[in-house]
């Protein structure tokens, strides 16, 4: 397998981040970095006591916001695996199948993707645990991202990625501290794409 990293962005995730570092280190050598922005001491807590090889764990302390904690993890990530050649963001809440990792990977690498999204919204793709609520907010949002951006994406808000390390570089460069919000982050996705297809 490839040189890869994975960047887990985290909020208030103390029940499931433990069994999700688990599951992945049982199908991936890689290294993982999770980026915590928690208010309260429960995840940092966990990780002060069960010490994983190869995951850093950063905590922030406060919400920043999801594209922050995924480009503070690329950073620290290129600086740490200077070979990293995929780096994977996935959420900690169990949502993204660590058994669908190597699948992914694969598939990633075979096709020379500069950037792989995930869809929940594919034919045989499934959510699971959602309540109403958020299902239709979901859907709400990738109509109005798809009418905005006009791009051949299925699921704009899936936080479940993969990247080729130029692309990752690019993001970094491309969105700073992305301070110009979804639209801003999904925009310059939209740049990397048209780049490499």
């Amino acid at each position: 397998m490839k040189k890869i990293g994975i960047v887990i962005p985290a909020f208030n995730e103390d029940k499931n981040i433990i069994n999700l570092i688990k599951q992945i280190k049982k199908r991936l050598n890689c290294l993982i970095l999770i980026v915590d922005d928690s208010t309260n001491q429960n995840t940092k807590k966990l990780f002060s006591k069960n010490k994983f090889k190869n995951v850093k764990y950063y905590h922030r302390g406060k919400k920043l916001g999801r594209g922050s904690a995924v480009i503070f993890g690329f950073k620290k990530l290129l600086k740490i695996k200077k070979d990293v050649s995929c780096l994977i963001e996935m959420d900690a809440d169990m949502s993204h199948s660590p058994g669908e990792l190597k699948r992914n990977i694969v598939y990633f690498y075979k096709k020379s993707f500069g950037l792989l999204i995930g869809s929940r919204y594919l034919p045989n793709s499934k959510i699971i645990n959602w309540p109403l609520s958020r299902r239709v907010l979901s859907k709400l949002s990738n109509r109005l991202a798809k009418f905005l951006l006009e791009a051949p994406v299925y699921d704009y808000t899936n936080g479940y990625r993969f990247y080729s390390k130029e692309a990752a570089e690019t993001i970094i460069k491309k969105c700073k501290n992305t301070g110009g919000g979804v639209y801003y982050f999904i925009r310059n996705y939209i740049n990397i794409m048209e780049k490499w297809f």
